[in-house]
């Protein structure tokens, strides 16, 4: 059965809305447990719900790919340390804004290692969207004083994640011609359950019943979202189908408002209309590449 590209853009916003209810309750939570811990967690609850899915397929949940799944699963675990740090010491919006760097960084990873062709767009779109972060960020030694930028660290973290994520979609895409997407999913908390217990267990702190209801959400939010982006990088490429997930952006803007009273600054505004456009610029191209695309089993 052949796939429209409709279809993997849909599954795309669909990732995104769940994303962002992921983003809220992990910052919800974050202030009282350790990151590892929530990333501990959250990955128990994927593990156990990737198994069902991968029995329910009834398909090998090793796969063929083995060295990629696992570079996908580290890339994962590391891009999701970095983001709930971000998440958890930066507003909501900032956060998701310099994450929403990865469809641009994406283009650029797909086509050094997938030869998926890139032109000027995605030059010009990776310069809007550097641009972008520079006026979220707001460095002191560019802006001077007037004006109050984020942590430096922190922000070095979050564009780190960013840089992961993209890692992992090219992962996705690549593996897309050789495994079920059942099995992709699953290694992502294979890997990054142990990767996660190094650091979390001892660090443990027992969370009151808000705190496991918060977790169970940032679990299942997760495993839906998971399960969107994979169905949408199946069906599209790599750079174009994840452009779409700016509706992330609005979608945490309105989190970060209405729960948090955060509203962002003008510099934060523009940076993210500037890093928008980069993204849209990437999605206006469609780039040859080496290979078909196996549609989705189901």
């Amino acid at each position: 059965m052949t796939h429209s590209a409709g279809s993997g853009l849909g599954s795309m916003a669909l990732a995104a809305f769940f994303f962002s209810l992921m983003s809220l309750q992990v910052k919800l939570v974050g202030d009282g447990l350790p990151n590892q811990q929530i990333v501990l967690v959250r990955s128990l609850i994927t593990l156990v719900l990737s198994l069902a899915g991968v029995w329910r397929a009834g398909v090998s949940p090793w796969g063929r790919s083995r060295g990629v799944l696992i570079l996908r699963g580290l890339a994962g675990f590391g891009a999701l340390t970095c983001f709930f740090y971000s998440v958890t010491h930066l507003p909501l919006a900032e956060a998701t804004v310099i994450q929403f760097t990865n469809p641009v960084l994406t283009a650029l990873l797909a086509a050094v290692f997938l030869r998926e062709t890139a032109d000027r767009t995605v030059v010009l779109g990776t310069a809007a969207s550097l641009a972008g972060v520079v006026l979220i960020a707001r460095p002191g030694f560019l802006f001077g004083t007037w004006t109050a930028g984020l942590d430096p660290f922190t922000t070095a973290v979050a564009l780190g994640g960013a840089l992961l994520t993209a890692a992992a979609y090219v992962c996705v895409r690549g593996l897309a011609r050789s495994e079920h997407p059942s099995v992709v999913i699953l290694y992502f908390p294979l890997v990054s359950v142990p990767a996660s217990a190094v650091f979390g267990v001892p660090e443990w702190v027992w969370p009151d019943a808000r705190q496991w209801l918060l977790l169970a959400g940032i679990g299942a939010s997760t495993q839906l979202g998971q399960i969107f982006l994979t169905r949408g990088l199946y069906r599209e490429s790599a750079g174009r189908a994840t452009s779409i997930s700016y509706l992330q952006l609005v979608f945490a803007t309105l989190w970060g408002l209405l729960v948090f009273g955060e509203v962002p600054p003008w510099a934060t505004g523009v940076g993210a209309l500037l890093i928008v456009a980069g993204s849209l610029l990437v999605a206006g191209y469609r780039p040859r590449q080496a290979g078909a695309v196996l549609p989705v089993r189901r």
